[in-house]
């Protein structure tokens, strides 16, 4: 059976509060990154994580390495402790991240230039209609 793990992070960036989602699933990282605003609080945390969860969209997939093994209570605790202490997300997910903005980003370029010729070219035929208009002489 296939393991799924999610991890939600969240800290302040300036200057708001930062939410990022990580999914290890098939041996694969995906990340989205939501934006709190204001300190959310515990609460206001897990209500978003039951109402919005399925809405999320998750970047593309990057390979990731996850080690499972029998783990000493102890350390899990202090491992989560350093977690919580820890300010920021790991250097995966930023990678990720980075590499989902840079898509969206070429994505969107793509879409404006399609748009910016559309528009020469109808200004071109609007150009073209009126010299042959005014050539009729009407």
């Amino acid at each position: 059976m296939d393991k799924v793990l999610n991890r939600l992070s969240v800290f302040f960036e300036e200057p708001f509060w930062v939410g990022v989602f990580e999914r290890i699933s098939e041996d694969k990282l995906s990340v989205c990154k939501i934006t709190f605003g204001a300190e959310p609080k515990d609460y206001e945390v897990y209500d978003f994580i039951l109402k919005n969860f399925c809405d999320l969209r998750f970047g593309l997939a990057v390979a990731a390495d996850v080690k499972e093994a029998a783990r000493n209570p102890k350390r899990v605790q202090r491992e989560v402790r350093k977690q919580v202490e820890n300010v920021g997300i790991g250097t995966r997910s930023q990678q990720v991240l980075k590499l989902q903005q840079e898509q969206l980003k070429t994505e969107r370029k793509a879409v404006s230039r399609e748009q910016r010729e559309a528009e020469k070219e109808r200004q071109f035929e609007l150009k073209q209609q009126k010299r042959k208009e005014k050539h009729r002489g009407r």
